[in-house]
């Protein structure tokens, strides 16, 4: 593929996106099927769903950052490999149990937060293994196609697993989100450019490596307000993740279906996001995208709590749907740059540890989500959750970002910039 070719005629990436097509669309299966599964089948408090909504990232907080160690010692692909087969084997056992009348909350519990491990080290290799694959002239596109596919699976997943449970059950549905991981390993055995071999830290112990890393993150000022923007808003609307189900389903009364009919909903506005990313980045600059785009689109989130049975659903999904298109877009326009500065030997750390923060605030955020759905009640809960996801843009907003129109593209100009 020549260097201005699109990214349609690179054959490995194709490959790429099509794995990450079916992991997608069973990662948004499974994340509308399993709260479902422990509300309908296994009858989960509020707590019980933060607990679970922290199971499914924890893995983040505990062990993001050694990962990014080991993610920079190894070939990126294998460990891919090696996270979907497993993610494939741990989902297989819950509609094995559920067929055997055996499947409890703690089970679930356990394979969620075993899946997240296994996640962890995926999505540290994914990212990190982009630049090697398509260059790094090429980030932009590769990021928009790849945030396209999440935005489609925003749709098609939580639509089709709420039809699927009321056809086939919710823990039949589980399994299929372990087929999308299969999938997804059959498409990576088949890429075929050979990735370099890391390069060895030596014998430098492990504090050290992971020292680097994050003081690459922290000590370049537009990533650190990046990084702080989006660990705020990950943990609120975490919050909101642990209790959205319970609101849709006991306040408004509304079945499986619909419930993945509203959800789905979102990624409609998600699919116009990376659509129109890389025009509205090229349009504005890339620093206006991350701080301008979500300011103007975020409030939008408000709607949510306001819904009710009736014309007033529609509110929820337009709020959704204008969300999802800002944070596609700010994703889009910050996982670029992340990737466009940072030295292919600190890839794997670098991207560590910006998971361990923005993703580290998630179980928390689970946690604090079902606190609040047990003690002031659900639609109260659904408020502060927006309104603290909301409140994350002002750490973008009142940062260096406003003042630019681009970002540095190297780490040299990038970690003094503004």
């Amino acid at each position: 593929m020549s260097r201005g070719s699109s990214l349609f005629f690179h054959a490995d990436f194709r490959r790429l996106w099509a794995g990450d097509t079916a992991s997608q669309l069973g990662t948004f299966v499974g994340n509308t099927a399993v709260p479902l599964l422990a509300v309908v089948t296994l009858a989960a408090t509020p707590f019980e769903m933060g607990l679970l909504t922290a199971a499914e990232t924890l893995a983040f907080l505990l062990l993001g950052l050694p990962a990014g160690v080991w993610v920079d010692r190894l070939r990126r692909r294998r460990i891919m490999l090696a996270a979907d087969f497993t993610r494939f084997a741990l989902l297989l056992t819950v509609p094995l149990a559920w067929w055997a009348g055996i499947l409890t909350l703690f089970q679930l519990l356990v394979v969620v937060l075993l899946v997240g491990i296994a996640t962890v080290f995926f999505d540290v290799a994914y990212q990190s293994y982009l630049p090697s694959l398509v260059g790094r002239e090429h980030l932009l596109e590769g990021n928009a196609k790849l945030q396209s596919v999440q935005s489609v699976a925003m749709i098609a997943g939580p639509s089709g697993a709420g039809v699927l449970v009321q056809l086939v059950t919710a823990a039949n549905t589980v399994l299929i989100t372990g087929l999308g991981y299969l999938t997804s390993a059959l498409c990576l055995l088949r890429i075929r450019a050979v990735e370099p071999e890391p390069e060895r830290g030596g014998h430098a112990p492990l504090s050290r490596q992971i020292g680097e890393g994050l003081r690459f993150v922290f000590a370049d000022k537009p990533l650190r307000a990046i990084v702080a923007c989006t660990a705020i808003a990950n943990l609120f609307d975490a919050a909101f993740t642990a209790v959205r189900v319970l609101f849709l389903t006991r306040t408004l009364g509304l079945t499986p279906a619909v419930v993945g009919l509203v959800l789905g909903v979102g990624g409609a506005g998600g699919i116009l996001g990376a659509l129109c990313s890389r025009a509205i980045t090229r349009r504005i600059g890339q620093a206006r995208a991350i701080w301008l785009v979500p300011l103007l689109t975020m409030p939008a989130y408000l709607l949510v709590p306001l819904a009710a049975p009736g014309w007033r659903l529609v509110l929820a999904g337009f709020g959704l749907a204008v969300m999802a298109f800002g944070i596609i877009v700010y994703n889009v326009a910050g996982v670029s740059y992340r990737q466009a500065i940072c030295p292919d030997r600190l890839l794997g750390r670098m991207n560590a540890s910006v998971r361990f923060v923005v993703w580290g605030t998630i179980p928390l955020g689970g946690l604090l989500g079902g606190a609040l759905g047990e003690w002031l009640g659900l639609r109260t809960a659904v408020w502060v959750a927006v309104a603290g996801t909301i409140s994350a843009v002002a750490w973008v907003v009142f940062s260096p970002l406003r003042h630019m129109r681009d970002l540095p593209t190297s780490a040299e100009t990038g970690s003094g910039a503004a």
